[in-house]
Parts: structure tokens; sequence; C-alpha cells
């Protein structure tokens, strides 16, 4: 019997997923659950990206919160209403343009943050204990790696069909 198969090429995924892919899927699942016990109002990545810019830099306008995510000012408009709606930001005007408006944390945004951040401690305590000095070396050398890698493969939402 002669094989006709011709080669798998690069561009073509297995079909089943393979040990890598089903690791990087449990982590990820078990790290989303984790994050959505400690936002029960549930900020999506996009919003959360927003507190923790004006947390950073402090108050800005939109069109400054816009430029800084590489976002299109709907998008972050959009962003802004849901975030004013749950009380995490509020806006002002900006001197004698009342159209112009500034954008910060209110104390319940600023008390969102610390949970969060309260979560990712808690997380990487727990990995922590269950690595060894050498290991958790390992991990933090490894997980950058795997960021830097899959980095510049990231695409704006909005380019997504």
């Amino acid at each position: 019997m002669t094989r006709t198969d011709s080669p798998r090429r690069a561009s073509e995924a297995p079909a089943v997923p393979g040990e890598l892919e089903d690791a990087l899927s449990h982590l990820q699942c078990i790290l989303v659950a984790r994050r959505t016990r400690s936002n029960p109002e549930g900020v999506t990545w996009q919003q959360y990206d927003v507190l923790e810019l004006l947390r950073i830099r402090g108050p800005m306008t939109p069109s400054v919160l816009s430029a800084s995510l590489g976002v299109s000012r709907a998008t972050t408009s959009k962003a802004l209403r849901v975030l004013k709606d749950l009380g995490l930001v509020g806006q002002q005007t900006l001197g004698e343009d009342r159209r112009e408006l500034t954008t910060s944390l209110t104390p319940t945004g600023e008390s969102f943050l610390t949970r969060v951040a309260e979560q990712r401690r808690e997380n990487a305590r727990i990995v922590g204990s269950a690595l060894s000095p050498g290991e958790r070396a390992m991990f933090v050398e490894l997980c950058n790696k795997v960021a830097d890698a899959l980095e510049p493969h990231l695409e704006p939402a909005e380019a997504r069909p």
C-alpha cells in the first residue's frame, strides 16, 4: 500500500489538543474562576485596564485614555459609561470648556482595585507555596518568556471579525 498523505503544514493545527494547549487552557480556567470570585461587579478586562491606568497615571480625559489604551474613543466611552454606573469612576468638567471631562477613580474604584490586587497576591502566595524556590524562579522566567512570545501576536479588539 502506498501512502499518499502529504506532510502536515505548520499552519495546520492538530485536531486534538496537545498537552501544552490543555495545560494553558486549564490554568486560564482556574485563574479566570479565581478572578471572577474577586470581581462580583463583572468588570471586563478592558474596563479593568481603564481603572488600572487611572490608578497609575491619575485623572485624565477620555481622549487621553483612548490613546493610552490603543482603543477607539467609542470603545472608551462605552467602558466609562459602565464604570460610572458601577460607581468606580467619576467625571468632572475640566476648566472653561464644559464639554471636556476628566475621569478619575472614586473611592469605590480604589477599593475594587485593592480587592483585585489582594486576589493576585493570594494567587502568588498559593502558587509560591506549591513550588520550591528554584521552581518559582523557573516559573517566573517561563511565564515571562511565554508572555513575550504571545504579546507580538495581539491585535486590537476592533480588528477582530
